[in-house]
C-alpha cells in the first residue's frame, strides 16, 4: 500500500490538531477537539492528546492486525487516557477529545473505521465512492441552532444550550468521539469490502472533507480525481481557497491518500 499524507494547520504558527500516520497495511487520521477553558483541567492540550491518541492506535495496528478494529482504538484510549489521568481532570466534559478515521488492508479486504466527523472515502472500481461519515453530531448541533440563535451568543443562556449540547457527547442518543471512555469506540461505523473492489482510499479530518461536505464547489469524484493526478495538497489548497472565498475561519485539515491497496507498504509523503 503506498500512503500520501499532508497535514496543515490553520494558520501559520498555529499548532496543528489533527494528526496522520501510517505503519504496514494501515493508515489513521485523528482530527483533535478542544473546547475553550480546556486548559484548566488539561495541561497537556489537543494536539498532545491527538497525536497520543493516533501514535497509540498506529502502535496496537502493527502489533495486533488481526484484531477488530474498535478493540485496538478502545484500547489506545485507554493508554492515552492513563498518560494524564493522574495530572488531568479526563472526565471534564471539555478536556481534549478526537475524532478517528482507520483503513486497514489485510487478507485480500480494506477494513474502515470513522468515529465522529472525520470521512473515509472509498474509491471503487466500478460505482460511485463509497462515503462513510458519522452524522449524529451533526444532527443532534441542528437541533440546538434555532435556540442559540436566539439566546445570541455571549449570553448566559447561550451558555446553558451549549453546556447541554455538549452534555450529549458520548451519551445513548448523541454523538461518539474518543475522549476517556473507551466504549465509545464501538459506537464507531466500521465496514470492510474486498480490496479487489477498490482503486484507492482516503481518509480526511473534518477541516479537509468540508471542502464537500461544507462548501460543496467539489463532490467526492472530483476530489478523487485531484488526489489521483496532483496528490492531496492540491485538495488542501483548494480548501483554503473556498474558505477565503466564503469568509470562513479555516481549520486544520489533513487528508491520507491510500494506492496500491494489494501491494507492500510505501513510505507516506510528506507533511507540512
Amino acid at each position: 500500500m503506498r500512503v500520501a499524507m499532508v497535514s496543515a494547520a490553520a494558520r501559520a504558527g498555529r499548532v496543528n490538531e489533527d494528526f496522520a500516520g501510517a505503519v504496514p497495511m494501515a493508515a489513521v487520521v485523528v482530527d483533535g477537539a478542544g473546547i475553550p477553558g480546556a486548559g484548566s483541567v488539561c495541561r497537556h492540550g489537543v494536539a498532545w492528546y491527538a497525536t497520543r491518541l493516533g501514535g497509540s492506535l498506529l502502535s496496537l495496528l502493527a502489533l495486533m492486525p488481526d484484531n477488530d478494529l474498535p478493540a485496538l482504538l478502545a484500547e489506545a484510549i485507554v493508554r492515552v487516557t492513563d498518560d494524564h489521568r493522574d495530572t488531568c481532570d479526563v472526565a471534564s466534559r471539555i478536556s481534549p477529545s478526537a475524532t478517528v478515521a482507520v483503513l486497514r488492508v489485510s487478507a485480500g479486504r480494506a477494513d474502515h473505521l470513522v468515529l465522529g466527523d472525520s470521512t473515509v472515502v472509498l474509491d471503487r472500481t466500478a460505482g460511485a465512492p463509497l462515503v462513510v461519515n458519522d452524522p449524529r453530531e451533526v444532527v443532534v448541533s441542528r437541533s440546538y441552532l434555532p435556540a442559540l440563535a436566539a439566546a445570541g451568543q455571549g449570553t448566559a443562556e447561550y451558555q446553558r444550550l451549549l453546556d447541554e449540547l455538549r452534555g450529549h457527547r458520548n451519551e445513548p442518543g448523541g454523538f461518539w468521539v474518543a475522549k476517556d471512555d473507551p466504549r465509545a469506540a464501538y459506537e464507531a461505523l466500521t465496514g470492510s469490502r474486498p480490496v479487489t473492489e477498490l482503486d484507492s482510499a482516503v481518509l480526511l479530518s473534518n477541516g479537509a472533507g468540508r471542502i464537500v461536505d461544507k462548501f460543496g464547489p467539489a463532490g467526492w469524484p472530483e476530489v478523487l480525481a485531484t488526489l489521483a493526478a496532483r496528490g492531496p495538497a492540491a485538495v488542501i489548497d483548494r480548501v483554503r481557497a473556498a474558505e477565503a472565498d466564503r469568509g470562513v475561519s479555516p481549520d486544520d485539515a489533513t487528508i491520507a491518500h491510500c494506492t496500491e491497496l494489494s501491494g507492500p507498504v510505501r513510505s507516506p509523503g510528506p507533511t507540512r
